[in-house]
């Protein structure tokens, strides 16, 4: 299972959020590049990137960060938010994105999902970000009826390459992550599930890795940057689990 640290950006800073909450944002480092190298001089197999001004805006923002990070590392990076357009898409995997996370547009134009699969194999990911087992939208501030399991199964057939399952009530929370959502969506699917929200502790990796479902990732932001999971401790307990 790989863990994934989160680089979340905001008006050009690394920050972290309660819940989703942009007002309940805490900055750890505004220097994203500088915090991507440290996270891959720790060993990390991937980094995974959020623009979270863009989730809301509807398109990119703080795309002068993500290509800061871009230049600062060689490890693989998965970016999300506010990418709704191929042209996005094709622009983001020219400039060394090895995957491109889609949210909203699962939702609101899943035929652009299907297409952008298509055409890039291996490099489309599809977040499922949910409260209560509903998908939320545009940066989580709109809730929908879509069931996170049917959607999910909406896109077996379209060739991405991971769903990423956010617990929006998890997220920030150091609550831990919902690992029987996680593990039964994950047995739901054929689809790669990476788990995401609350985990912040190596006892949250170690539950998510033994909770019987394949789950391919996990990932951890406000615990790395607060210290309650020490990065290079959790890579190699994964590792040598």
């Amino acid at each position: 299972m790989i863990l994934f640290p989160a680089i979340d950006l905001k008006d050009g800073n690394c920050v972290r959020l309660l819940r989703g909450e942009m007002d309940a944002a805490t900055v750890f480092n505004d220097d994203p590049a500088g915090q991507a190298r440290a996270f891959a001089a720790a060993g990390c197999d991937w980094l995974h990137l959020v623009d979270l001004n863009g989730a809301f805006a509807g398109h990119p923002v703080n795309g002068d960060a993500v290509e800061a990070i871009l230049g600062a590392v060689d490890v693989p990076c998965q970016l999300g938010g506010g990418i709704r357009e191929m042209h996005q898409i094709e622009t983001w995997l020219d400039k060394g994105l090895a995957r491109v996370i889609l949210g909203t547009v699962a939702v609101e134009r899943p035929a652009l999902v299907r297409e952008a699969a298509a055409a890039f194999p291996g490099k489309v990911a599809v977040g499922l970000d949910a409260r209560n087992g509903k998908v939320a939208t545009r940066g989580w501030a709109e809730e929908t009826e879509h069931d996170v399991v049917d959607l999910a199964r909406s896109f077996e057939d379209a060739g991405v390459a991971a769903i990423i399952y956010t617990d929006i009530e998890r997220d920030g929370a150091m609550q831990g992550p919902n690992v029987a959502a996680t593990a039964a969506l994950a047995r739901a699917v054929s689809i790669p599930v990476i788990a995401s929200g609350g985990v912040s502790s190596l006892a949250d990796l170690i539950a998510l890795r033994d909770c019987g479902a394949p789950l391919a990732g996990a990932i951890s932001g406000r615990a790395l940057y607060d210290g309650a999971l020490d990065l290079g401790a959790a890579l190699a307990a994964l590792r040598d689990g």
